[in-house]
């Protein structure tokens, strides 16, 4: 299955690592979510996809919520969006018509598809880069 183009989901599950990392308890969806400023089934949904990854535990009983371990301050935004399972930039629709009997019309979109996986290239080697912890401290610096 195609990776969909990134969008809010990844902010959504870098933000909820800060906070969880942050508060160092068991939060519930509807705490994140308030922090978050969304919903919380949209947060369930994101923290489900980081649970199956183990970026995070989640409990259920009384005190249901999710929790992270300080490990976590070592994750990449990389491994984040593809936990989530999202790419940078990812084009549905080509210019062109590949049966065409005109150069730029037919070729096209093959160029175009090599410009978006370079694109995504560079956007993985910048987000390899960036770590929940550098974010957490950047955030706690002010």
């Amino acid at each position: 299955m195609p990776l969909k183009p990134m969008d809010a989901e990844f902010s959504v599950a870098v933000h909820a690592l800060i906070y969880l990392l942050h508060t160092g308890k068991i939060t519930s969806s509807e705490e994140l979510a308030d922090n978050i400023c969304t919903n919380p089934a949209r947060v369930r949904k994101i923290m489900s996809k980081l649970k199956r990854t183990g970026y995070v535990t989640a409990t259920k009983g009384q005190s249901s919520g999710y929790l992270v371990d300080e490990k976590i301050r070592d994750l990449s935004l990389k491994q984040i969006l593809a936990a989530i399972e999202e790419q940078p930039v990812r084009e549905k629709w080509h210019s062109g018509d590949v049966d065409r009997n005109c150069q730029v019309s037919s070729g096209m979109g093959t160029v175009m598809d090599q410009v978006y996986a370079e694109m995504n290239d560079a956007c993985m080697n910048c987000l390899d880069a960036i770590t929940i912890g550098s974010i957490f401290q950047n955030i706690f610096q002010k």
